[in-house]
């Protein structure tokens, strides 16, 4: 049973994305799952592609996208992505997306596909800070969510997709101006780890 777990790069002006930290501290199997990890580009663009490529070479059983979400305080597990990317600043190729669709035509909106109150259970047992969320926002992260889900329908997966945000490491908020929350990566790696393991099989 392969799960895969993403994360980006890092963005604008910071030198790191939690996101990647704490994926690919993961180990290598979790329970009956093999985990597998990709790094994305921040780019509208890229994700399709990408998202497209491993879901075709690994087939998995669950595909759960990781991203920063600055000024959270929680693992916030997103509950829907809506087909609109709308920017104040350029991704990492340098386009600008204002007032668009991620895909013309597309429905409005996907919801996850993950089991979102039992990762979040899970993870408030463990004493990790943890909320669904309603909004992925309107950026790369909202885009690769829609673009996950869209992937999963239009190719007749049976794969449970969805997207996770975490808040920033605590070298990223000494680096703010302004005080911003942030968390330790460990609890980051146990808080993905609760996810992973929520999404499991009851009967494996």
């Amino acid at each position: 049973m392969n799960i895969v777990l993403t994360g980006f790069e890092p963005f604008g002006l910071e030198s790191m994305n939690p996101s990647w930290e704490a994926v690919r501290a993961l180990p290598d199997q979790i329970g009956p799952a093999t985990i597998i990890r990709y790094c994305l580009p921040v780019e509208y663009r890229a994700v399709r592609p990408k998202l497209l490529e491993i879901l075709r070479t690994h087939q998995p059983y669950a595909m759960i996208c990781i991203g920063q979400a600055g000024g959270r305080a929680m693992i916030t597990p997103e509950r829907i992505a809506i087909n609109l990317m709308d920017a104040r600043s350029a991704d990492e190729s340098g386009y600008l997306a204002e007032e668009e669709p991620i895909r013309s035509g597309g429905p409005d909106a996907y919801f996850s596909g993950l089991p979102i109150r039992s990762m979040v259970s899970r993870m408030q047992a463990q004493g990790i800070p943890a909320a669904p969320s309603l909004s992925a926002g309107t950026f790369v992260c909202n885009c690769t969510m829609y673009h996950l889900m869209d992937l999963i329908a239009h190719e007749g997966m049976h794969t449970k997709g969805g997207f996770v945000h975490l808040p920033y490491l605590p070298q990223q908020a000494a680096e703010k101006q302004s005080p911003v929350p942030s968390m330790a990566l460990e609890t980051m790696i146990q808080g993905l780890l609760c996810c992973v393991e929520s999404v499991l099989p009851d009967n494996v």
